[in-house]
């Protein structure tokens, strides 16, 4: 073995742990906050960072001191609903654009280009239509929000998914008597079911993390749970404790459905990378 190779082998694993420390740190730093106490928390001693008694304090004030669980139930009504009908509306439009090329093109640049431009501009034009609307802190409010922005990028995602399909499949279903919402249904569906999954795990995740407009559109009856821990940074103290027990139960779900959907997600990033 040459000096050679072990010197790139040993910068191969030097950087791969680097990148793995700053990726899982803030989650370590986030899980070992969320056990700790006040005076473990503002400890200068190195070794009561990672040595100290475990508590559930900063549990028991999330849930009793603020309505955290009313958060958290928003976030899920508002994040999944918003996820379904997104798919609900993609699906079938990504698979005419790539099909029949609707529109001659015109229809899908106007329906990516809502994500073109930062999200913060459209925020005043939506606010005055949602308060004439009655629609400031609702779940339909954001649903329809998470929406507008979702389905350009769903679109787009599955546009290439679907084009990646073998239209000569679908004409030999065709030829062997299947209708057009039989050959969706049963030979292009199972294809892209990969993208489809990886698109929604996107689309699940950023309306789950969205702060922005869920700041600026809610005030109680809505509030999502990004919003009630950026309220735990006051200008008198930040209270760190209850901050990394809601990061720590927020974050746990979009770990689960990556976790889970890996297999889906690492097929539908590869999917028509290699064909023969």
């Amino acid at each position: 073995m040459s000096k050679k190779f072990i010197l790139k082998r040993t910068i191969f694993w030097i950087l791969t742990i680097i990148i793995i420390l700053v990726v899982i740190g803030p989650l370590i730093w986030i899980y070992l906050t969320a056990f700790k106490s006040p005076n473990d928390i503002f400890t200068s001693e190195l070794s009561r960072q990672f040595i100290f008694t475990p508590t559930l304090d900063n549990f028991k004030r999330l849930f009793t001191q603020f309505a955290f669980f009313g958060s958290l139930l928003n976030t899920i009504i508002i994040s999944v609903a918003s996820t379904i009908i997104v798919m609900i509306i993609a699906v079938p439009a990504a698979y005419s654009f790539s099909r029949w090329n609707t529109g001659g093109g015109h229809i899908l640049f106007v329906t990516i280009s809502t994500r073109m431009f930062p999200a913060v501009v459209a925020a005043l034009p939506f606010f005055i239509l949602f308060r004439n609307l009655g629609l400031l802190d609702t779940h339909i409010g954001l649903i329809l929000l998470y929406m507008y922005f979702n389905v350009s990028f769903a679109t787009f995602l599955l546009y290439g998914f679907f084009r990646d399909v073998p239209i000569e499949l679908e004409q030999a279903a065709l030829i062997d008597g299947y209708g057009r919402f039989n050959i969706f249904r049963k030979v292009v569906l199972p294809l892209v079911l990969p993208g489809i999954v990886t698109t929604s795990v996107f689309c699940l995740i950023w309306s789950w993390n969205e702060f922005l407009y869920a700041f600026l559109f809610t005030r109680s009856s809505a509030k999502t749970m990004t919003v009630l821990i950026s309220s735990f940074w006051g200008s008198i103290e930040i209270q760190y404790g209850p901050m990394a027990a809601g990061a720590a139960i927020g974050v746990l779900p979009t770990l689960i459905a990556a976790w889970f959907m890996q297999r889906y997600i690492v097929r539908g990033l590869t999917f028509g990378a290699v064909k023969g």
